[in-house]
């Protein structure tokens, strides 16, 4: 189907494979319940949040190069030129992003993925899937997130350097660090669901709409500021 605009609320759920994704929602679960969440609990009890803060700072500025790129393939360079900024201002003053001192003088983080940009063109979600230990997402957003993995400069800086283990490293990080930020969204969407498979799809899906309906409305705004209006 193709992308129309409209609330979070009226997105429609493909979702063909439910009984296996069901499954592999279980599975992930019992993962999640035996190993993962017990790491994200350590993690919380070692570093503080203001730690915590600046670690997450660290990743928005390594995505930096992803965010730019998928700002510019939607045609928002505006967007673009205000990742230049975030970048220069957060690496330099912000310590290496480790603070994020562009949000305090105005320039707000935005994410952007290639996803968000297939959207932007009229691409459809495509069937929700779930996949083991990663988790949910539709085939659209999958796609994307290859996408960005495999065009992202840093991979290939450490991947033509040999330092496969670094990227790797780096990339269990992050995996962390977002499984942290998620810790206690999903634990308050599993007490007040009654179909929790269903929630987390629900969520996920007004999520990805809410992100792709700012990207273009970020778009429609630099566009109609670059038009004068005369008063007659």
């Amino acid at each position: 189907a193709k992308f129309e605009e409209g609330s979070a609320d009226d997105v429609p759920v493909n979702d063909p494979f439910e009984p296996m994704n069901r499954k592999i929602f279980a599975f992930n679960k019992a993962v999640d319940d035996a190993y993962i969440n017990p790491v994200v609990l350590g993690y919380r009890e070692a570093l503080p949040q203001p730690v915590r803060t600046g670690v997450s700072n660290v990743f928005r500025n390594l995505r930096s190069p992803i965010d730019f790129i998928n700002q510019t393939l939607q045609g928002d360079f505006e967007g673009a030129g205000t990742v230049v900024a975030r970048t220069v201002i957060n690496t330099t003053v912000g310590i290496a992003g480790l603070m994020d001192v562009a949000e305090d003088q105005g320039l707000p983080y935005e994410q952007e993925d290639f996803g968000q940009t297939l959207a932007s063109w009229g691409v459809g979600h495509g069937p929700y899937v779930v996949v083991p230990v990663l988790g949910p997402s539709s085939t659209r957003d999958y796609i994307g997130y290859f996408a960005d993995a495999f065009m992202n400069p840093v991979r290939m800086y450490l991947f033509n350097t040999d330092r496969e283990d670094v990227y790797y490293a780096l990339a269990g990080a992050q995996y962390l660090e977002l499984r942290e930020s998620l810790y206690d969204v999903l634990a308050d969407l599993e007490n007040a669901s009654i179909d929790y498979y269903a929630s987390v799809r629900s969520t996920y899906y007004q999520r990805r709409e809410a992100l792709v309906q700012d990207s273009l409305s970020s778009l429609e705004d630099a566009e109609s500021a670059d038009i004068p209006v005369y008063d007659e």
